[in-house]
């Protein structure tokens, strides 16, 4: 890692995992199926769960806590056609932005901002996952 950029990590756009996340967001839309199908928009966000190895976490980069952390937001950016099956992306995560507010409950509350960029075979950007986490500095007190 440096400063607040991830090891990058290979995100291989499979057909079958394209079929089975727009079955399970329960879309018939005839583009995510067939021979050369594109990803759905969220799609990306499996890149997190099964591609990313444990140095270019996003947890590791940005260093909340798991157990008081929240996802907050979530946007993604195309530039031109949603990857296909078959492309091999290359992901970069970074911290483009940290900043801390006061909270009621919570105490503190930590947000970091992470921007995930996807490139293709040629380095081209083809995509960008952009994240909010807020983290608590301590678990919320009860309300008198």
């Amino acid at each position: 890692m440096t400063d607040n950029t991830a090891p990058a990590f290979e995100v291989r756009v499979e057909h079958g995992k394209i079929r089975e996340f727009a079955r399970a967001a329960m879309s018939t839309d005839p583009a995510y199926q067939g021979a050369d199908p594109v990803i759905p928009p969220t799609f990306l966000t499996t890149a997190g769960f099964f591609w990313q190895t444990a140095e270019s976490k996003a947890a590791a980069v940005h260093g909340l806590d798991p157990q008081r952390t929240l996802h907050a937001e979530q946007e993604y950016i195309f530039h031109g056609e949603p990857p296909r099956a078959g492309q091999v992306l290359t992901a970069t995560a970074r911290i483009a932005d940290r900043f801390e507010k006061e909270g009621r409950r919570g105490g503190s509350l930590t947000f970091v901002k992470v921007v995930t960029e996807f490139r293709d075979a040629d380095g081209t950007l083809v995509a960008e996952q952009r994240s909010t986490a807020v983290q608590t500095a301590h678990a919320p007190k009860e309300e008198s």
